[in-house]
């Protein structure tokens, strides 16, 4: 059942899975927060498990490559080699942090040794690897070589935490280590052991291929996106998960109902004719986040440019209504931009150092209130993040955890027109796009209809008729039409119109 204007739930989960670009939208008070993509030719490596040999050592950054047979060698600290560097969005974990002895005393080359990726490859870095290997659960993530005990940090009840970390206590096996996520939150002990055995038989059968395989072995694949979702996202705070495929449904509701049975009840097949993301207003919020500038309430705006180094943010004052003073409506937009910027570095999905230019404060107490509200903004984010400090300028600089490629990078590439001084949308993302459009208009204006026109632009063209082949062809068998693809050397590579025949 969808809800109505007024009943709009704290947090959604909308999952579009009619192509094979699979996109997820998480929506809290209607808003959309975080977003995520992937493409099934293209799934992401962080969280996979490799056998993998050291290739080489570099003393000078105190870290070795590793190779896990990819085309590019793995990074590997020394500080991730040996002690346990827990650097995940929101977990404490007991225990102090070792000291760090030179790289050559950890690692040698031709060294045999499990790691796991924690950073996606960027650019021209590898991925980035950890020996600390983590697996994770729904309630539970195993530690499975380091003998401790954490707690999410957003599970604030006192009393609760205590409660969890009783249990946690106890059910934990000697010589191994767990974390308690968000999810278990409310949870029974009876639910937490049922998670850390099915983790524990995960990491055994990982053994046991780790034994047999030689290097470099792929020994352990994490989820593919939905059922990662599931996982990590499907708490009791959400109401409902809205997935558009009836095939993603039935393996959505397939796992909910093994791993967690209590929630299976919330995950719902859509069967309305607008699209999803158009009848929940993602698509739009989509579009804005491709965007460098992002409206405020009230008329003023931000400005966000990623470079290589940094990200910049500019909060502009726009045509803001001016306040009773300079210092007041300088405040008011500023705090304004705090809460957008936290939003959008969740749903850009954006890491590293980023510096964000406020309109200048004079009063101490107005700058202290500001960097309160970003931090308390930044709180609701599950990435590591971290308010550096606040120059007499107003610059303020933080860090947030990179793990993989922001939503821009993702769903755009280097522009062929402007050779690099801007962003266009990706040949992938402009063929889903048609897709989903074809779709849309034959479930609408174009009903009985034998024969669509599509027109695009060549590069786009060849993306159909090549690898976007097999989707158009079920397409058509299913609608019963037949679909023309034609290139139209002037269109600008978003550029494309669908008409009747």
């Amino acid at each position: 059942m969808l809800l109505g204007k007024n009943s709009t739930p704290s947090k959604q989960i909308l999952i579009n899975a009619l192509t094979k670009e699979v996109r997820i939208a998480l929506l809290e008070e209607g808003q959309l927060t975080e977003f995520y993509v992937e493409r099934k030719e293209k799934r992401g490596i962080v969280g996979n498990i490799y056998k993998g040999k050291v290739s080489k050592i570099v003393p000078a950054v105190q870290a070795g490559f590793v190779d896990i047979g990819l085309s590019k060698k793995a990074f590997l600290y020394v500080k991730e080699a040996i002690s346990f560097q827990f650097e995940d969005e929101e977990f404490d974990v007991e225990g102090e942090e070792l000291e760090l002895p030179p790289v050559e005393e950890v690692l040698s080359e031709g060294q045999e040794l499990l790691v796991q990726v924690i950073k996606e490859p960027i650019g021209t870095k590898g991925p980035r690897v950890t020996t600390n290997i983590t697996i994770p659960g729904h309630y539970l993530v195993l530690l499975p070589t380091i003998n401790k005990v954490g707690l999410s940090r957003r599970i604030t009840n006192e009393e609760e935490r205590e409660r969890l970390r009783k249990i946690a206590h106890g059910i934990k096996p000697p010589e191994y280590g767990i974390i308690v996520r968000t999810a278990a939150e409310g949870a029974t002990e009876e639910e937490l052991k049922r998670d850390l055995n099915y983790l524990l038989k995960v990491w055994e059968g990982l053994r046991e291929k780790a034994e047999k395989r030689p290097p470099p072995s792929l020994l352990y694949q994490d989820l593919e996106i939905v059922p990662k979702t599931l996982r990590d996202l499907l708490t009791e705070d959400v109401s409902e998960v809205i997935i558009d495929s009836p095939a993603e449904y039935e393996r959505a509701l397939s796992f909910a109902k093994a791993f967690i049975p209590k929630l299976a009840g919330r995950i719902k097949l859509y069967k309305g004719e607008i699209p999803l993301f158009e009848k929940f207003h993602v698509e739009d919020a989509i579009e804005k986040a491709l965007s460098r500038k992002v409206y405020l309430p009230g008329g003023g705006y931000i400005v966000i440019d990623e470079t290589e180094a940094l990200v910049s943010i500019d909060v502009n004052s726009g045509k803001f209504k001016k306040s009773n003073s300079i210092e007041e409506t300088a405040l008011e937009i500023n705090l304004k931009a705090a809460k957008e910027i936290a939003r959008q570095l969740r749903l850009r999905d954006i890491g590293g150092i980023i510096v964000i230019d406020f309109i200048d404060l004079k009063k101490p107490e107005n700058k202290e209130l500001l960097l309160e509200t970003l931090a308390r903004e930044l709180s609701k984010d599950r990435a590591r993040t971290k308010i550096v400090s606040m120059s007499d300028l107003g610059l303020v600089e933080m860090t947030r955890k990179r793990v993989k490629k922001s939503l821009g990078k993702t769903l755009t590439m280097t522009c062929p027109y402007c050779e690099g001084r801007g962003r266009v949308k990706s040949l992938e993302t402009v063929a889903f796009e048609v897709e989903r459009e074809i779709l849309r208009v034959l479930k609408t204006s174009f009903k009985n209809t034998r024969t669509i026109r599509v027109y695009v632009n060549p590069m786009v063209h060849d993306k159909l008729k090549n690898e976007e082949q097999e989707v158009l062809g079920r397409i058509s068998e299913l609608y019963g039409i037949e679909i023309k693809v034609v290139p139209v050397e002037h269109y600008h590579i978003e550029k494309y119109q669908i008409s009747r025949s």
